[in-house]
């Protein structure tokens, strides 16, 4: 079989920042955080805790009122970002030739789905007194909403189907869809994740887990703290972020911008524990990834760590990586931009998979925030960016996803040749 370059012709996302892709990344390359403090009016508690809301987005003005009405909001978040790195890559919504896009795929990632739909209906029944929901509520509850509607809104006749592989979703999302791309099963894929976790059961899951990082008006800008001494838990966040891949000779012949490609796709299982992460599975989906896009250690410039300011998961993670990057390791600049969006579960890996891309495009390295001076003993052991690096020539780079169950999935780029 012959394997078939991929390029990454489009990006998009929902930020928290409430700008574009470009702003997103200025934002993390200064290290400003979008964790504010969250106060809900919901009964009997109200949920008080750091959090990262995309506040300023607008469904119905993105996406049109009729379709918007059909979706609940992790669908909203995911079927925007599409939308926009659909028109970043340059491809019209519906194809003049619907034969065109037969192969064409939608591979998405979520943990949660539509858990807003039902939990709306357990207080419209519980809360509220009514006796009936609406006929949408199966639909808009249903994980493959967001692939759904977007094989329809673009006319893709391929593959559309979702992942849910916890904080890894959208990591196995992207990384399936790649090898789609490469193994000719698809001449262009659309993927990432989306999830909404402001949902009051979910918050409070975490929060009985004492997984939440606490915070105040005053301190929860800095609440998540991966690396640190003195880290305190994840924020949780909300967000969509999506790329298209594509073909490189299909991208070549139709004169598309190629901002990087992605070369590599590792995966394993811990099969140890649900919750309790271990080195040795982690090193094993870092290797494979390796492995699988023929890149040494030496190559890598950068590591977007899960970095999640766990007391257990973070030394963790360190500990694989100088496993797998023995000398080099700490020579290897590795960040956890979850400092500054915040954890959007099954969406994490596909924002982050953002960052890792800009990074290799603008040859600029995001920081983990709120480390300078903090950095953890037992997380030392790499080249941890404190504050953002400009001017960097990166050849390639990694996204890291580790996920509850033991679930590890690790994304390999490569920076684009200058035109």
């Amino acid at each position: 079989m012959t394997r078939r370059r991929v390029a990454i012709t489009g990006l998009g996302m929902v930020s928290p920042y409430g700008d574009g892709v470009d702003a997103f990344f200025a934002h993390l390359l200064a290290g400003r955080s979008a964790v504010r403090l969250l106060q809900t009016e919901d009964k009997p508690r109200p949920l008080n805790m750091p959090f990262v809301t995309c506040s300023g987005f607008d469904a119905g003005a993105a996406l049109g009122k009729p379709l918007a009405g059909m979706m609940e909001r992790f669908a909203h978040l995911g079927v925007a970002s599409a939308f926009d790195a659909w028109r970043d890559a340059g491809l019209e919504r519906q194809a003049a030739d619907p034969a065109e896009r037969e192969n064409w795929a939608c591979i998405w990632g979520t943990a949660l789905g539509g858990i807003l739909a039902f939990e709306k209906g357990y207080r419209d029944l519980w809360q509220n007194g009514r006796e009936r929901l609406s006929p949408l509520s199966v639909v808009m509850g249903m994980n493959n909403a967001v692939n759904a509607h977007l094989s329809i809104q673009l006319g893709l006749g391929g593959i559309s189907m979702s992942h849910t592989v916890a904080c890894a979703s959208s990591t196995v999302a992207i990384g399936e869809a790649f090898r789609r791309v490469r193994d000719g099963d698809a001449t262009v894929a659309i993927t990432g994740g989306s999830d909404a976790t402001q949902a009051y059961g979910v918050a409070k899951a975490w929060e009985a887990m004492r997984l939440v990082a606490p915070g105040n008006e005053d301190t929860a800008f800095m609440a998540c703290r991966p690396f640190s001494s003195d880290r305190a838990g994840l924020v949780l966040g909300e967000g969509g972020a999506a790329m298209v891949l594509e073909d490189w000779d299909h991208a070549v012949a139709r004169g598309a911008r190629i901002h990087a490609e992605i070369v590599g796709y590792g995966s394993s299982c811990d099969r140890s524990h649900l919750v309790r992460p271990e080195a040795d599975g982690q090193a094993r989906a870092l290797r494979a990834a390796l492995a699988d896009s023929g890149l040494g250690v030496d190559e890598i410039g950068y590591v977007n760590a899960h970095g999640t300011a766990t007391v257990e998961g973070d030394p963790v993670e360190i500990t694989a990586l100088r496993q797998v990057f023995g000398d080099r390791a700490p020579r290897l600049a590795v960040s956890a931009t979850k400092s500054m969006h915040g954890h959007l579960l099954g969406a994490a890996g596909a924002i982050e998979a953002l960052a890792t891309v800009l990074a290799l495009r603008e040859g600029a390295i995001p920081p983990t925030a709120h480390l300078q001076g903090r950095l953890d003993p037992a997380c030392e052991g790499v080249d941890h960016v404190f504050e953002g690096r400009e001017g960097v020539p990166l050849r390639a780079a990694l996204s890291n996803s580790f996920a509850f169950g033991g679930s590890n999935a690790v994304l390999a780029f490569r920076a684009a040749p200058a035109p």
